[in-house]
């Protein structure tokens, strides 16, 4: 009788430790920060049917949520659940966030990094604590350890537009321009430089004689409306604004838009999203081109390579590497081409 009371305990107490457990592993990440004990009692997944894995971005734009959509499918696609997460461009919530899915235990993460440097030591951590990392938007030249990432090349993104800036010069503006650049070197230095530097060496090559004029960050849609709106004031004659991102090229259109100086002044720009294809199509004449990336494919190719290491699947030719996924020009000059970026924009978004 002794024995089978001690078995008896024994089994009622593995099935109340089985179900805490499953209440645990259903938290989110943010959830599990607020409640420390659903840090704790997190199962690690056991066998490859069991796989869990995070998918994270930094911000809110409709390019995050194309990478993390991207991320999504990916899981959903080799049966594997995916926990999504947000970073809120802060270095801090980045690495509390890493530190959480370690203590989760998920078995991968796959991320767009704030910080090629500063971001290291987290990721760095996750991988000796068993959790295999992905990268995406972002090249880390000093991260061996991560089974591979996606990118686009930023310079390359860079010069996209700047080719075709450098034609508009030469063909409307006589060879000859005044230009505002805003970009985002106070949260990615290395990217938001990278950009910048293929852009200006495009328009540089056709038009020796344009003049940089003004050199300012703002990345997020208000600040670079404001920011815009000054350098305007500062600078009047400045006829050509590229902005280094979406935020940035949305609010450069609205300033000079709500300055009254369409067709005085025209804006270049990167990123593709619904707002920025209605400016382009706006008869306005303000936003010329643009240079779009595929986030959505940056971040499925990614938790796709990511899960194919958890697997056990060969990826030593992309241990430590960046794949650059190519960008594309989208410009008012090229209807036909927009159409069908929008088309496909919008199958993607589900809409």
């Amino acid at each position: 009788m002794k024995n089978l009371k001690r078995i008896s305990t024994f089994a009622l107490a593995s099935i109340l430790a089985l179900s805490l457990t499953a209440c645990g592993s259903s938290k989110t990440a943010s959830e599990a920060t607020k409640t420390p004990e659903a840090v704790v009692t997190a199962k690690p997944a056991d066998t490859k049917a069991d796989l869990v894995v995070a998918g994270v971005v930094f911000q809110e734009d409709q390019f995050m949520k194309l990478l993390s959509l991207g991320f999504q499918d990916a899981g959903k696609a080799a049966g594997v659940k995916v926990l999504t997460g947000n970073t809120a461009n802060d270095q801090g919530k980045e690495a509390e966030l890493i530190n959480t899915y370690i203590s989760q235990k998920v078995n991968g993460i796959a991320i767009s990094p704030l910080n090629q440097d500063s971001s290291i030591a987290a990721l760095k951590k996750a991988d000796e604590k068993g959790v295999k990392v992905a990268v995406t938007n972002l090249a880390l030249t000093n991260a061996p350890f991560v089974v591979g990432g996606y990118t686009s090349d930023n310079k390359n993104i860079g010069q996209i537009t700047g080719k075709e800036a450098a034609e508009f010069i030469k063909n409307k503006l006589g060879g000859k321009a005044k230009i505002a650049i805003l970009q985002f070197k106070s949260q990615l230095p290395q990217q938001s430089a990278d950009r910048v530097n293929g852009f200006i060496d495009e328009v540089k090559k056709v038009n020796p004689n344009v003049e940089i004029v003004a050199d300012q960050d703002a990345w997020l849609q208000d600040k670079s409306v404001s920011i815009t709106s000054d350098i305007l004031t500062a600078h009047p004659d400045v006829n050509l604004i590229w902005a280094a991102n979406e935020g940035g090229t949305i609010g450069a259109t609205m300033a000079v838009k709500n300055s009254g100086k369409a067709g005085k002044v025209f804006v270049f720009g990167t990123d593709a999203s619904d707002q920025l294809i209605s400016m382009l199509k706006d008869d306005n004449n303000i936003l010329q081109a643009i240079a779009g990336q595929d986030p959505y494919n940056i971040g499925y190719k990614a938790m796709e390579l990511l899960i194919k290491g958890l697997k056990g699947e060969d990826i030593s030719a992309s241990k430590g590497k960046a794949t650059i996924v190519d960008g594309i020009l989208l410009s008012r000059a090229k209807p036909d081409d927009i159409t069908k970026f929008e088309a496909d924009l919008k199958s993607k978004m589900g809409k």
